[in-house]
């Protein structure tokens, strides 16, 4: 249980702390003793995580309200950074919407890009920096990618190519940056019972069902981190990434994976 805090120290950045599995790693990391600088845009749900993390682990926390699209989210997360000595960051946070890609407004689209895309990279980019001289210290950094970002998928365009993007950006730096002590980790969840993806669900089919639990997505995203470039948690989602991605070919996959979207929001055709 203290394998995390002995490696990368006793502070962690997690953003997008406030619900689901922004909320599911919090807990686990507290659990191992560490502190956390908890970020997210929700105040009161942020705040009110924090005085139960405090109470039941007597961990210290610092909150940042913040929104991750915001021009100043980066130096406000790295001045709590340096100012901890934080060498472990998880990013968690992201903006999804299930609709059509036309009916998406210029704004949505590029909420899209800030939230998922440029304020991790730029995050991450500033993190490095601080910590590059330090190779007797190990550095982590984990990016929620998703199974959405495998396949071209309707009703998920913007959101399933950002996730490719953090994907193949934490591959990247995986074998870029680990010999200079920096372990970095995709996780490419699939469906998981946050509030989010129950959200989004059609009226009628809002229940779990084989949709992973946060905590088992999230400790086998810890358990992974320093071992390997990417994750996908789940058996089943494990299976499904293999058959889809090594069995079928991808015009087959792409056909299954849309069929399977239209059909669970109740798409023609």
């Amino acid at each position: 249980m203290e394998n995390v805090k002995n490696r990368y120290g006793s502070w962690c950045l997690v953003a997008g702390a406030a619900e689901g599995l922004g909320s599911a790693f919090s807990h686990a990391l507290a659990r191992r003793g560490m502190n956390l600088i908890m970020v997210d845009w929700q105040e009161d749900r942020l705040n009110s995580m924090a005085s139960q993390l405090k109470s039941s682990y007597g961990n210290q926390v610092l909150t940042l309200h913040l929104d991750l699209a915001s021009a100043e989210a980066v130096e406000v997360m790295m001045e709590a950074i340096r100012e901890t000595n934080c060498r472990l960051v998880f990013y968690n946070a992201a903006f999804s919407r299930v609709q059509k890609f036309l009916d998406h407004d210029p704004a949505m689209l590029e909420r899209y890009v800030k939230v998922n895309i440029s304020t991790p990279m730029l995050l991450i980019h500033a993190f490095c920096q601080l910590h590059s001289g330090q190779k007797h210290h190990r550095k982590g950094m984990l990016l929620m990618s998703s199974l959405a970002g495998s396949w071209g998928t309707q009703l998920l365009a913007p959101y399933g190519g950002s996730k490719a993007f953090n994907h193949i950006l934490a591959e990247a730096l995986h074998y870029e940056l680990k010999e200079d002590g920096f372990d970095v980790l995709a996780c490419i969840a699939g469906a998981t019972a946050t509030p989010a993806y129950l959200a989004s669900l059609p009226p009628g089919k809002r229940s779990s069902g084989s949709a992973m639990k946060p905590d088992r997505v999230v400790e086998a995203a810890i358990r992974a981190l320093g071992h390997r470039p990417f994750l996908v948690p789940g058996f089943k989602n494990k299976w499904i990434y293999f058959f889809m991605s090594r069995i079928l070919p991808r015009r087959f996959s792409l056909r299954v994976m849309n069929q399977a979207v239209g059909k669970r929001y109740h798409l023609r055709g």
